[in-house]
Protein backbone atom coordinates (compact mmCIF):
# COMPACT_ATOMS: atom_id res chain seq x y z
CA UNK A 1 0.00 0.00 0.00
CA UNK A 2 2.86 2.33 1.24
CA UNK A 3 4.24 1.45 -2.53
CA UNK A 4 1.19 2.43 -4.47
CA UNK A 5 0.80 5.76 -2.58
CA UNK A 6 4.20 6.63 -3.46
CA UNK A 7 3.47 6.31 -7.18
CA UNK A 8 0.39 8.28 -7.06
CA UNK A 9 1.98 11.36 -5.68
CA UNK A 10 4.46 10.76 -8.13
CA UNK A 11 2.38 10.85 -11.04
CA UNK A 12 0.56 13.99 -9.40
CA UNK A 13 3.47 15.91 -9.16
CA UNK A 14 4.71 14.98 -12.37
CA UNK A 15 1.45 16.09 -13.96
CA UNK A 16 1.66 19.19 -12.18
CA UNK A 17 5.00 19.84 -13.57
CA UNK A 18 4.16 19.03 -17.07
CA UNK A 19 0.66 21.32 -16.49
CA UNK A 20 2.97 24.64 -15.43
CA UNK A 21 5.93 24.06 -17.74
CA UNK A 22 3.42 23.84 -21.00
CA UNK A 23 1.20 27.08 -19.66
CA UNK A 24 1.30 30.28 -21.62
CA UNK A 25 3.62 32.70 -20.42
CA UNK A 26 1.12 36.30 -19.45
CA UNK A 27 2.69 39.91 -20.92
CA UNK A 28 3.31 41.67 -17.74
CA UNK A 29 1.31 45.12 -17.74
CA UNK A 30 3.68 46.56 -14.46
CA UNK A 31 7.07 48.18 -14.56
CA UNK A 32 8.88 51.29 -15.93
CA UNK A 33 10.65 52.48 -18.85
CA UNK A 34 12.58 55.84 -19.40
CA UNK A 35 12.18 58.53 -21.71
CA UNK A 36 14.53 61.17 -22.98
CA UNK A 37 13.81 64.49 -24.81
CA UNK A 38 16.74 64.94 -27.53
CA UNK A 39 17.45 68.29 -28.87
CA UNK A 40 19.29 68.86 -31.87
CA UNK A 41 19.74 72.82 -32.15
CA UNK A 42 20.56 73.53 -35.79
CA UNK A 43 21.17 77.22 -37.59
CA UNK A 44 18.63 77.66 -40.91
CA UNK A 45 18.90 75.06 -43.28
CA UNK A 46 22.74 73.62 -42.48
CA UNK A 47 22.95 70.23 -40.43
CA UNK A 48 25.71 70.64 -38.19
CA UNK A 49 24.96 71.13 -34.62
CA UNK A 50 24.54 75.02 -33.58
CA UNK A 51 27.30 76.12 -30.98
CA UNK A 52 28.47 79.57 -29.43
CA UNK A 53 31.25 81.28 -30.48
CA UNK A 54 30.73 80.67 -33.56
CA UNK A 55 30.18 83.00 -36.23
CA UNK A 56 27.26 82.48 -38.47
CA UNK A 57 25.70 84.19 -41.70
CA UNK A 58 21.30 84.57 -41.48
CA UNK A 59 20.25 83.49 -44.57
CA UNK A 60 17.47 85.42 -44.36
CA UNK A 61 18.76 89.44 -43.42
CA UNK A 62 22.61 88.76 -44.28
CA UNK A 63 23.53 89.71 -40.69
CA UNK A 64 27.14 88.40 -39.36
CA UNK A 65 26.34 86.87 -35.64
CA UNK A 66 28.48 85.06 -33.43
CA UNK A 67 26.57 84.31 -29.88
CA UNK A 68 27.83 84.51 -26.81
CA UNK A 69 24.48 83.09 -25.14
CA UNK A 70 21.48 81.01 -26.77
CA UNK A 71 19.03 79.74 -23.73
CA UNK A 72 15.32 79.09 -23.62
CA UNK A 73 12.88 77.71 -21.39
CA UNK A 74 10.74 74.47 -21.88
CA UNK A 75 8.02 72.48 -19.69
CA UNK A 76 4.88 71.10 -19.00
CA UNK A 77 5.47 67.74 -20.33
CA UNK A 78 2.91 65.36 -21.02
CA UNK A 79 2.39 61.98 -22.89
CA UNK A 80 -1.41 60.46 -23.68
CA UNK A 81 -1.42 56.93 -23.51
CA UNK A 82 -3.45 54.83 -26.33
CA UNK A 83 -6.22 54.55 -23.54
CA UNK A 84 -6.62 58.29 -23.79
CA UNK A 85 -5.47 58.93 -20.60
CA UNK A 86 -2.20 61.43 -19.81
CA UNK A 87 0.90 60.67 -18.22
CA UNK A 88 2.42 63.95 -16.52
CA UNK A 89 5.95 64.82 -15.91
CA UNK A 90 6.06 66.11 -12.26
CA UNK A 91 8.02 69.60 -11.64
CA UNK A 92 8.07 69.47 -15.58
CA UNK A 93 10.13 72.71 -16.01
CA UNK A 94 13.71 72.05 -18.14
CA UNK A 95 16.33 75.29 -18.91
CA UNK A 96 17.82 74.71 -22.63
CA UNK A 97 21.55 76.78 -22.12
CA UNK A 98 23.69 75.98 -24.86
CA UNK A 99 26.86 76.45 -22.54
CA UNK A 100 26.01 72.98 -21.83
CA UNK A 101 25.83 70.13 -23.85
CA UNK A 102 24.06 68.37 -21.41
CA UNK A 103 21.16 70.59 -21.01
CA UNK A 104 20.27 69.46 -24.81
CA UNK A 105 19.05 66.07 -23.09
CA UNK A 106 15.79 66.30 -21.23
CA UNK A 107 15.52 63.64 -18.80
CA UNK A 108 11.62 62.89 -18.10
CA UNK A 109 12.04 59.75 -15.87
CA UNK A 110 10.19 56.92 -15.43
CA UNK A 111 6.77 56.18 -17.12
CA UNK A 112 4.82 53.27 -17.24
CA UNK A 113 5.08 50.76 -20.36
CA UNK A 114 2.82 51.08 -22.94
CA UNK A 115 2.25 52.57 -26.29
CA UNK A 116 1.77 56.49 -26.01
CA UNK A 117 0.25 58.39 -29.15
CA UNK A 118 0.69 62.21 -28.68
CA UNK A 119 3.33 64.28 -27.20
CA UNK A 120 2.68 67.82 -25.15
CA UNK A 121 5.13 70.58 -24.19
CA UNK A 122 5.06 74.29 -23.45
CA UNK A 123 7.51 76.50 -24.76
CA UNK A 124 8.33 79.36 -22.23
CA UNK A 125 7.21 79.16 -18.76
CA UNK A 126 3.28 78.84 -17.75
CA UNK A 127 1.32 81.54 -16.12
CA UNK A 128 0.85 80.65 -13.08
CA UNK A 129 4.83 79.67 -12.15
CA UNK A 130 5.78 83.34 -13.88
CA UNK A 131 3.51 84.69 -10.29
CA UNK A 132 4.88 82.30 -8.02
CA UNK A 133 8.06 84.08 -6.55
CA UNK A 134 11.33 82.73 -5.72
CA UNK A 135 11.23 79.54 -6.99
CA UNK A 136 13.99 77.04 -7.43
CA UNK A 137 16.36 74.54 -9.85
CA UNK A 138 15.24 75.36 -13.49
CA UNK A 139 13.27 78.45 -12.21
CA UNK A 140 15.91 79.66 -9.83
CA UNK A 141 16.26 83.37 -9.86
CA UNK A 142 20.25 82.63 -9.53
CA UNK A 143 19.69 81.44 -13.45
CA UNK A 144 19.33 84.98 -14.71
CA UNK A 145 15.99 84.31 -16.36
CA UNK A 146 13.49 86.40 -14.59
CA UNK A 147 12.88 90.10 -14.59
CA UNK A 148 10.45 90.26 -11.99
CA UNK A 149 7.16 89.25 -10.50
CA UNK A 150 4.91 91.67 -13.18
CA UNK A 151 6.68 90.59 -16.42
CA UNK A 152 7.92 87.06 -14.91
CA UNK A 153 10.50 85.06 -16.51
CA UNK A 154 12.70 85.25 -19.99
CA UNK A 155 11.80 83.02 -22.51
CA UNK A 156 14.35 83.20 -24.51
CA UNK A 157 17.95 85.01 -24.14
CA UNK A 158 19.95 85.76 -27.19
CA UNK A 159 23.18 87.46 -26.68
CA UNK A 160 26.44 88.38 -28.48
CA UNK A 161 27.81 90.38 -30.93
CA UNK A 162 27.64 91.51 -34.59
CA UNK A 163 28.80 94.12 -37.09
CA UNK A 164 25.53 95.17 -38.32
CA UNK A 165 24.40 96.46 -35.10
CA UNK A 166 25.26 100.15 -33.59
CA UNK A 167 26.73 98.84 -30.89
CA UNK A 168 28.29 96.22 -32.46
CA UNK A 169 26.50 94.03 -30.03
CA UNK A 170 22.96 92.02 -29.69
CA UNK A 171 20.70 91.38 -26.53
CA UNK A 172 17.31 89.29 -26.79
CA UNK A 173 15.31 89.24 -24.09
CA UNK A 174 12.03 88.13 -25.26
CA UNK A 175 9.46 87.65 -22.12
CA UNK A 176 5.56 88.08 -21.65
CA UNK A 177 3.30 85.48 -20.06
CA UNK A 178 0.07 87.01 -20.95
CA UNK A 179 -2.42 89.25 -23.48
CA UNK A 180 -1.55 89.84 -27.28
CA UNK A 181 2.18 89.74 -26.39
CA UNK A 182 2.83 86.45 -24.89
CA UNK A 183 5.87 84.56 -25.82
CA UNK A 184 4.31 80.92 -24.12
CA UNK A 185 2.72 78.85 -26.16
CA UNK A 186 1.80 74.95 -25.74
CA UNK A 187 2.63 72.21 -28.87
CA UNK A 188 1.60 68.90 -29.34
CA UNK A 189 2.72 66.15 -31.43
CA UNK A 190 0.63 63.09 -33.13
CA UNK A 191 1.92 60.01 -33.68
CA UNK A 192 -0.55 58.04 -33.07
CA UNK A 193 0.53 56.03 -36.50
CA UNK A 194 3.54 55.46 -35.10
CA UNK A 195 2.62 55.30 -31.37
CA UNK A 196 6.00 55.24 -29.10
CA UNK A 197 6.28 52.15 -27.39
CA UNK A 198 7.75 52.17 -23.77
CA UNK A 199 8.96 48.94 -23.02
CA UNK A 200 10.22 48.67 -19.16
CA UNK A 201 13.67 48.76 -17.97
CA UNK A 202 14.74 50.71 -21.55
CA UNK A 203 14.95 53.90 -22.86
CA UNK A 204 13.24 55.61 -25.32
CA UNK A 205 14.43 58.74 -26.90
CA UNK A 206 12.53 61.96 -28.64
CA UNK A 207 14.24 64.13 -30.96
CA UNK A 208 13.63 67.23 -32.19
CA UNK A 209 15.48 70.03 -34.13
CA UNK A 210 15.58 73.64 -33.02
CA UNK A 211 16.46 75.97 -35.49
CA UNK A 212 17.54 79.00 -33.73
CA UNK A 213 18.26 81.30 -37.13
CA UNK A 214 14.37 81.21 -37.40
CA UNK A 215 14.25 83.83 -33.96
CA UNK A 216 14.59 86.44 -36.91
CA UNK A 217 12.91 84.84 -39.66
CA UNK A 218 10.29 88.11 -39.77
CA UNK A 219 12.12 90.97 -37.30
CA UNK A 220 14.65 91.89 -39.62
CA UNK A 221 18.37 92.99 -39.07
CA UNK A 222 20.74 93.74 -35.68
CA UNK A 223 20.86 96.95 -38.03
CA UNK A 224 17.17 98.01 -37.24
CA UNK A 225 16.62 96.05 -33.87
CA UNK A 226 19.51 94.82 -31.71
CA UNK A 227 18.10 94.65 -28.34
CA UNK A 228 14.57 93.60 -26.87
CA UNK A 229 14.35 94.03 -22.92
CA UNK A 230 10.91 93.88 -22.56
CA UNK A 231 7.23 92.51 -23.43
CA UNK A 232 5.99 93.31 -27.07
CA UNK A 233 4.99 93.13 -30.76
CA UNK A 234 9.00 92.48 -31.49
CA UNK A 235 9.49 90.13 -28.74
CA UNK A 236 6.05 88.25 -29.61
CA UNK A 237 6.87 87.88 -33.03
CA UNK A 238 10.25 86.72 -32.69
CA UNK A 239 8.94 83.72 -29.94
CA UNK A 240 6.69 83.05 -32.60
CA UNK A 241 9.25 82.12 -34.79
CA UNK A 242 11.52 80.32 -32.47
CA UNK A 243 8.51 78.02 -31.96
CA UNK A 244 7.96 77.58 -35.53
CA UNK A 245 11.46 76.07 -35.86
CA UNK A 246 11.18 73.91 -32.79
CA UNK A 247 10.23 70.48 -34.55
CA UNK A 248 9.54 66.96 -34.28
CA UNK A 249 12.18 65.06 -35.94
CA UNK A 250 11.43 60.76 -35.19
CA UNK A 251 11.52 58.16 -31.86
CA UNK A 252 14.39 56.25 -31.47
CA UNK A 253 13.16 53.25 -29.21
Amino acid sequence: MKTIKIAIFALMASTLLLSTSCKKEEPTTNGNGQVTINLKHLWGMGTDTFRLNTTYIHPMNGDTMTFSTYKYYVSNFKLKKSDGTWWVHPESYFLVDLSSNSSSLLDLGALPIGEYTELSYTLGVDSLRNVSGAQTGALSTMNNMFWSWNTGYIMIKAEGISPQSTTGNFAFHLGGFSGVNSTVATKTVDFSSNPLTIKKDKISEIHFNVNTAMTWCTSGSCAGTSSVMMPGAIGHQMATDFHNGFVFDYIVE
